[in-house]
């Protein structure tokens, strides 16, 4: 039996045109294939999870589960519609925008999530200096880490804006929205070697704790695959979020094309 939840209606905004991932740039974009710029997959993530924290309130920010596959990209200005429906005791999710399957996903709630050890997750700097990114950048079984930040840097209420959430519980309370977790699993990747264009395709965050916007949060992130598919270079990783150095937050795997295969005109 399953129960029909109204659909989230987002109009998605490109966070990312002048960042350094020139996939998010319509130029550069076009030349593998794509109409536009692409907004971060990071931030389709996060209106994913306004249906799953609309649901199971602070429990889901806590002890969440959210897992989510990005199919076709979403692109600056579009409409999309983030449905959600009850099977079980979980939620299937899905993006859907131009009559077109954008993303897909689940979210769930532990009753009482493996909190990994953090002497399972050695404290790793971000490397010193940055080189172009080959496959030593990301090679497997490779420990990176992140420069610690305090997030959103630039203020809880832009970031909100940005990903266009409406959910006032996170400036009532001064939480960290769980797509900022996300954006620091980027910066695994980002925070250690010089990328060009590239893609993020998939993660899976169990949520562990709610983080405060003045937690300083790094992730402490193992490579545990890096394989060519189709032309693409893809990179996948097992990562513990933590705040403070002390408290987890949140058990992260997450998978990026970090090499993408350029579309060659006809």
């Amino acid at each position: 039996m399953t129960q029909g939840i109204a659909p989230y209606r987002v109009e998605a905004f490109n966070t990312a045109k002048q960042s350094e991932n020139k996939m998010h740039d319509d130029t550069v974009a076009r030349k593998f294939g794509f109409s536009g710029g692409l907004v971060p997959g990071v931030d389709v993530l996060a209106y994913m999870v306004h249906p799953a924290v609309a649901h199971w309130g602070r429990d889901f920010l806590e002890r969440g589960l959210i897992e989510a596959k990005f199919i076709k990209p979403v692109y600056d200005g579009e409409t999309v519609d983030v449905t959600a429906e009850q099977a079980g005791e979980a939620l299937r999710l899905a993006v859907e925008g131009g009559g077109e399957m954008r993303a897909t996903g689940s979210a769930s709630l532990a009753s009482f999530p493996v909190v990994p050890a953090l002497e399972d997750f050695p404290e790793t700097p971000a490397v010193e200096k940055r080189l172009p990114v080959s496959s030593a950048s990301y090679a497997q079984g490779k420990w990176l880490g992140t420069a610690p930040r305090v997030w959103p840097e630039d203020g809880l209420a832009e970031y909100l804006g940005e990903v266009r959430e409406t959910d006032e519980r996170y400036l009532r309370e001064g939480l960290v929205h769980p797509g900022v977790l996300q954006r620091i699993m980027n910066k695994v990747l980002v925070d250690n070697a010089i990328l060009g264009p590239w893609i993020h395709v998939g993660s899976r965050m169990q949520l562990l704790a709610a983080a405060s916007v003045d937690d300083e949060l790094v992730a402490r992130a193992k490579v545990t695959g890096n394989y060519e598919k189709k032309g693409h270079r893809f990179v996948e990783l097992d990562a513990l979020v933590v705040a403070n150095g002390v408290t987890p937050v949140a058990h992260c795997q997450h998978i990026a094309i970090y090499q993408p295969r350029e579309v060659v005109a006809a």
